[in-house]
């Protein structure tokens, strides 16, 4: 099966292509890196020809409100209207958990607009909503970080390995099209301030952990379920955190 991988050299991308060849699958990597810009159209006709399915985990250059939304607006819809005329039959994104949770997030607010564009489009699709990954906890904690100190709210966290992520997007690209959503989350829920009270001690990170019902998540107040799964239907990964700190460490 051909599979193009739009951000297919980023994070989850690399990661996705390589499950995806492992599986004996045509995978092609598509981004700018490669000659394709879904931005402008450049390079989709050609990386689309013959592909039955297309998994979209392409992200944003920039986070500021408008920039992102006239991405993922202008991107999607570029890259589904060239999906329509490839005759692709399965259309798979990436999103996050919770995004209706917070549309005053500016970043959630643009992943919206994308799924709406999706449903909408035609094409059969599948929607893959994770929760945050390992990787970007240190991203959240200096995000979080306030006179030295980190202010972290003690609700639900959830999180997952990208290669988790990888190989749960693996399985939903060649499945049949759910014309719905799955949920992605890590084995392990924690309370988020005390999740990052143990991480920054294992990175070695002398910042202190401060505990705020009201602290913000990128912009946003937070409740006790805003990050994690709506029920437990869910599809958990396998790698606990700091298992995954360890094969980080050793460069597993």
């Amino acid at each position: 099966m051909k599979i193009t991988v739009v951000g297919g050299t980023g994070l989850i991308g690399s990661k996705l292509v390589t499950t995806l060849r492992r599986q004996g699958h045509e995978a092609v990597a598509a981004s700018p890196n490669t000659g394709v810009n879904t931005l402008t159209g450049e390079g989709l006709a050609e990386v689309l020809a013959g592909a039955q399915v297309v998994v979209d985990v392409s992200n944003s250059p920039s986070f500021e409100r408008a920039a992102v939304l006239e991405f993922f607006e202008t991107s999607t819809r570029n890259l589904l209207a060239a999906e329509a005329a490839a005759g692709v039959g399965h259309h798979v994104a990436v999103s996050i958990v919770g995004t209706e949770r917070m549309p005053d997030n500016g970043y959630f607010a643009a992943k919206i607009a994308q799924e709406q564009l999706i449903e909408k489009s035609g094409v059969p699709f599948s929607l893959v909503h994770s929760t945050q990954f390992f990787e970007f906890a240190r991203g959240i904690a200096d995000e979080a970080t306030v006179d030295g100190m980190v202010h972290i709210a003690p609700v639900l966290f959830q999180p997952i390995a990208g290669d988790d992520v990888a190989e749960a997007v693996g399985r939903t690209a060649v499945g049949s099209p759910l014309n719905g959503r799955v949920e992605i989350a890590g084995p392990e829920q924690f309370r988020m301030d005390e999740f990052f009270r143990q991480a920054l001690a294992a990175w070695g990170d002398p910042r202190e952990v401060v505990t705020d019902q009201h602290a913000r998540y990128f912009g946003s107040e937070l409740s006790e379920r805003s990050l994690v799964p709506v029920d437990d239907g869910a599809a958990l990964g396998a790698i606990r955190y700091h298992d995954w700190l360890d094969r980080a460490a050793t460069g597993e």
